[in-house]
């Protein structure tokens, strides 16, 4: 019997016409242009108009499966890593594969593990195409951030942008994905939340995000540097030996830190998030198909993807792709 591995074949990402700037932000609330580039390294954010998430999870979709050179009638899964679903149910997921025009697939269901969800996703689509449960997995991170941001908190509302990312990951006899690996440390709900939620039709508590800045910066800089040692240990690799890391895109400040904490080149860190902010789960997706359409990611390069976010929720991969 063949062992059966999963590797990426395509990449795809979308963002919304609509461009939010710095300049933009200064006349809705206290900041100034060099005020959010000096804190964040964030010049503009993409927000849809009246695009929904399955509008946008099928423009990075199509790109993806282009990319793979397949049919969509060969997408057997799809996982869609949201925190902005459409509705309660059905799943974004399955409305996607109805746009998609697939009838019947193994399986369709979102995953929410907020700005953590594409390695959330992508590890349950490999863990699912080496069990044999999947041969083809449409794998989408896709948030609409500008559906639960406060345009007058200067915390967030300068942080956050919508978009959608996407990969097809196939089953293959040579190894794609090398290690991966998902945490939660669920002590801290407090640091990072949007806790509104639907009760006999009203919409009971706070519907915006609400962050402590400075504490997910310390959790973040601590578990991803933390679980790249661990993933390339894992895998036989030394940190020197990944050629580029693609990390969730929350802010320049926390790249530049994991990458002083681990003694790794920032050049060598891929990073989009100057143009469209934090997408959340489409962030890494987003990264990941810029630096692969601009030839910066090359065949058989060991790349390093890794996310955190609300939960707290944090993982990573190690992939040759």
């Amino acid at each position: 019997m063949l062992p059966c591995n999963s590797r990426i074949i395509g990449t795809g990402s979308y963002l919304p016409s609509k461009i939010l700037t710095n300049a933009d932000l200064e006349t809705m609330v206290e900041t100034t242009n060099d005020w959010i580039i000096e804190r964040t390294g964030i010049e503009q954010r993409h927000l849809v108009d009246n695009e929904t998430t399955c509008d946008i999870a099928y423009q990075a979709a199509i790109k993806a499966i282009e990319a793979a050179n397949i049919s969509t009638d060969a997408i057997d899964l799809i996982i869609v890593a949201t925190s902005t679903q459409d509705s309660i149910m059905p799943s974004t997921a399955c409305y996607l594969q109805n746009r998609l025009g697939i009838k019947v697939a193994r399986g369709a269901f979102d995953m929410q593990a907020a700005c953590s969800g594409f390695v959330y996703a992508l590890s349950v689509a490999d863990s699912m195409i080496k069990n044999g449960l999947a041969n083809n997995a449409l794998i989408v991170g896709a948030d609409v951030m500008s559906r639960v941001i406060d345009y007058t908190d200067r915390n967030t509302c300068i942080l956050f942008g919508d978009g959608a990312g996407a990969v097809v990951l196939a089953k293959c006899e040579t190894p794609g994905i090398l290690a991966a690996k998902i945490y939660s440390d669920s002590s801290c709900t407090d640091i990072l939340n949007c806790d509104a939620r639907i009760s006999s039709g009203k919409v009971v508590g706070t519907p915006y995000i609400s962050m402590d800045g400075q504490a997910v910066f310390r959790f973040a800089v601590k578990s991803l540097s933390a679980i790249t040692k661990e993933l390339v240990a894992e895998a036989g690799y030394q940190i020197s030996d990944i050629d580029w890391i693609v990390p969730h895109q929350a802010n320049m400040r926390i790249l530049e830190a994991i990458a002083k904490v681990l003694k790794f080149p920032v050049e060598k860190v891929i990073s989009t998030v100057q143009s469209h902010g934090n997408t959340s789960a489409a962030s890494i997706p987003l990264a990941l198909d810029t630096a692969v359409r601009n030839n910066t990611i090359k065949p058989n390069d060991l790349l390093l993807l890794k996310g955190v976010g609300a939960g707290f929720t944090w993982g990573g991969l190690l992939i040759r792709y």
